[in-house]
Parts: structure tokens; sequence; C-alpha cells
């Protein structure tokens, strides 16, 4: 007999300690992507890499974050969130070593795309899933604060980045950001999620391909099962319906990822929608050094600052806009779109302009309206799914991100190289983001309208049930 448990949320309490662990090992990790461009397209230039060289390295690099969600729910049950957090800041650490020592640009491709990407893969969903066995009603807000750590990183890197670059080179910078990656592991010691409201064996998932039901095991050298619907009266003379073992697994294929969600056409424009304004953000990130530098003619102080004032508007608002949206009740959706016009505005106006006052003020557009997609993110997936899909959500979520960001990203990388001008690729994302914007507008139009057109029935149907026991005893009296 399975015993319910109540858990106990505190929506605080030692849960801000993890807020500000997780902080940590996001300053410390997550920020190291920001500084890409940075970091590694000067070296690849003297390897004689191109713009698509960057790019593949760039979106291998989130092909592996994005498919690692594939089996990181397991690995979070089986070893805990904080094992895997830690395991994820050693492979970062190991994989900018790696990098290092490059020689040659495939050897990027293994450091940075497949060991760094697969650390952040780990460190993501263990992060979050410490943080959010403590909150409630103010998880927008814990998220937040956490994310604010990589928003400081942001700020604070590449300064690091350009004093190293110039006095020490290459090699000893990515150095120093692999030691400095291990500092993650100090956070790590303070994930402690609250327990389960109920006991849970991870085998029972990893059993839901290997085995089948006690039935099944009786009959293991039948190569098929008879289904006999419960609905059969004993008049009907059914058919009986084989189900083949590969249909079975597939079954439970289906059910362990919760592939039943790609019936929805609006879960389907969400996870597309997300995932293309995240490889613009990819991509974005990898080239606006070079844009600063080479089409704006700025130098090397002049775009660490722009870079700092784009993650200074983030980090603010990743503190404030949580805190204003929860107060307007704005759906998660809707602060996303919000977010990614300001992204496309941001896009346009900084492509058109030369002058430093009005790219510094597009780069503090673009930080905020950054935060605003960044934030929403997983919340507008939540949003959407029920509690007992959430799992299955995020994980094709994130395998949509990797499909577009290998196969949208590389053409954003080959129209850069293409057309030799970083003013053309801002455009193309540009586009990319409006197609979003318009995609998306008359659908949560729609679904605004049909939802105060329920309400509004409910409410009548609601007077209509208060009313008549009055009319009754109006007539009674």
């Amino acid at each position: 007999m399975d015993v319910q448990v109540t858990r106990v949320v505190p929506d605080g309490g030692y849960g801000w300690v993890v807020v500000a662990a997780v902080a940590i090992i996001n300053m410390t990790n997550q920020s190291i992507l920001s500084v890409f461009g940075q970091l590694f397209v000067g070296e690849l230039r003297l390897m004689h890499g191109d713009t698509f060289t960057a790019a593949l390295i760039t979106n291998l690099n989130s092909l592996a974050l994005n498919f690692s969600g594939l089996f990181i729910g397991p690995a979070i049950k089986s070893f805990k969130p904080r094992n895997v957090a830690a395991t994820g800041c050693v492979l970062v650490s190991f994989g900018l070593t790696l990098c290092a020592f490059a020689s040659q640009s495939w050897h990027f491709i293994v450091g940075y795309s497949f060991f760094v990407g697969f650390g952040l893969g780990l460190i993501s969903p263990s992060t979050f899933m410490a943080i959010n066995s403590y909150f409630t009603s103010k998880r927008g807000r814990a998220v937040g604060v956490s994310l604010a750590g990589a928003g400081l990183g942001q700020v604070l890197i590449p300064h690091l980045v350009r004093y190293l670059l110039e006095n020490h080179g290459f090699r000893y910078a990515v150095l120093a950001l692999s030691a400095l990656s291990l500092t993650g592991l100090f956070g790590a010691m303070f994930l402690k999620p609250l327990n389960p409201a109920g006991k849970h064996n991870n085998h029972r998932h990893m059993r839901l391909l290997a085995d089948g039901d006690q039935a099944d095991k009786n009959q293991s050298s039948s190569l098929q099962v008879v289904v006999v619907s419960s609905n059969q009266t004993k008049g009907e003379e059914l058919a009986p319906k084989t189900e083949t073992i590969c249909g079975r697994l597939s079954q439970r294929l289906v059910q362990a990822m919760d592939l039943e969600l790609l019936k929805d056409l609006a879960f389907w424009s969400i996870i597309i929608g997300m995932a293309l304004v995240y490889t613009a953000t990819v991509n974005f990130t990898m080239i606006f050094p070079g844009f600063l530098g080479q089409s704006a003619g700025f130098d090397s102080q002049v775009v660490a600052f722009c870079m700092s004032a784009v993650a200074g508007a983030d980090i603010v608002c990743r503190l404030l806009l949580p805190i204003i949206t929860d107060h307007l009740r704005i759906p998660y959706r809707v602060v996303f779109l919000l977010g990614t016009a300001g992204l496309f505005v941001g896009r346009c106006i900084l492509a058109q302009s030369k002058d430093l006052p009005i790219i510094i003020a597009m780069s503090i557009l673009i930080g905020v309206m950054k935060s605003a997609t960044v934030l929403n993110n997983n919340l507008t997936i939540s949003s959407h799914c029920r509690s007992e899909k959430l799992a299955g959500g995020l994980g094709l979520s994130m395998m949509s991100k990797g499909i577009i960001v290998i196969t949208v990203g590389q053409m954003l990388g080959w129209v850069r190289d293409f057309a030799d001008s970083y003013t053309i690729c801002l455009y193309v994302q540009a586009v990319i983001l409006l197609l979003v914007v318009i995609t998306w507008t008359p659908e949560i139009l729609f679904r605004h309208r049909k939802q105060r057109r329920q309400r509004r029935t409910t409410t009548k149907s609601m007077e209509t049930t208060v009313e008549a026991p009055e009319e009754v005893a109006k007539l009674n009296s």
C-alpha cells in the first residue's frame, strides 16, 4: 500500500542559499558562452577558420547542450542534482583545458562543442531542479536571481578576458577560465533539494523500454499480444487486435518522453518559436564583437564596454522583471513575445547605426529584451503543459533548440561568410525574430479572446445559479 505524503514547500528559507549557490555556478560557467567570439574568433582566424567554422563550433555546442535533455532526468534522479551539477562543472573545465592546447579548429569542436556543451547541459536542469523544490509563488523571482549570476559573469568576464588576452595570450586566458569554472564546485556543495513527496524508484523508468508487464512475461515465448477492448459486450464478435513487441516499445517510448504533446499545434508553435529566438540569440552573441570591431570600427575597450552594457541591462532586468510581471499578472508567453519584438527592433536599429551613443542604447535595449526571453523560456512551457507532462515538454523544447540551432544557425554563419557583412547577418536575424512575432501574435490574441468569452460564460452561469434559489424562495413566501 502506497502512502501519500504531502510535501510542504517553504517558498524560501534554505532555498535562498540554494539560489545563491546556483548564481555562483552560473556566474563561473554559464557566462562562458557570452565570450566565445571575444576569446576564440581571433585564434580561429590564425588557424584560417572562417565565420562558418565559428558558427559550427557554437552550434555543435548548443546541440550537445540541448540534446543532453534526452537523459538528464534519469541522471538527476539517480545521482542527485548536486552530483550532476558538479560533474557538469568538471566537464566544462576539462573542455576549456583542451581548447587551451588546440592547434587545429576541430580541437575546438571536441573541447568546446562537446565537453563544454555537455557540461553546461548537465548544469542548467540540475540547478533548476534544486531551486524548483524550494519555491512555488516566488519561483520566478528565485530563477531570476539565480540567472542574474550568469548576467554578472557576463559583465565581468569580458574585461577579464580582454586583460588576459592582451597581457598573457590566448592559452593562459583559456586556462584561467578553466580554473574559474571549477569554482562552481563550491556552489554545488550547497545544492540540497527537498526530498520528493513520495518514494521514487528510478528503475521503474528504466524498465519502461526494457520490460513488459507481468502478463507479458508469462507469455514471453509469444511475439504478439492479443488486446481485447474493455467496452466489448458479450454479444459482440470483434477480431482480436494484435500488437507487436515493437508496437509496445513505441507506446512506452511515447509515454516516457510525453511525445503525445506533439499532437498539440500550439505546443509546436511554442517550441519552434523559442528555438528560433534562441538560435538568433546564440548567433548574435558570436558576431556582436565582430560587428563592433570591424563594421563599426571600435577598439577592444569599447567592444568590451558594449558587451558589458548588454550584460548589465540583462542582469538588472533578471532581478526586476519577475517582480513586475508577477504583480501585473502578465502571461509568461506574452512577456516572451514582447521580448522577441524588442530584440527585433534592437537588431534593426543596431544594423543601421555606427554612432556610439545609439549603439550603447541598443545594447542596453537588447540586454533588457534578452532577459525577458531567457527568464520566460521554461516558464512558458510550464504554463502550457500540465505538471505531469512538464518534464517531457522541457525535453522536447531542448531537442527542438538543438535541431534548429544546427540548421538555421549554420545558415546564419553561411550568410555572414557569403555576404562578408555583419550588418546583413543582423538583418537576417531580425527577419527570424519577426517571423516569430507574426506567428505568435494572432494565436495569443485568439486565445485571449477565447478565455475572456469563457470567463463571461462562467460568470453568467454562476450568477444564474445564485439567482435561482432566491427566486424559489420568493415563490414559496
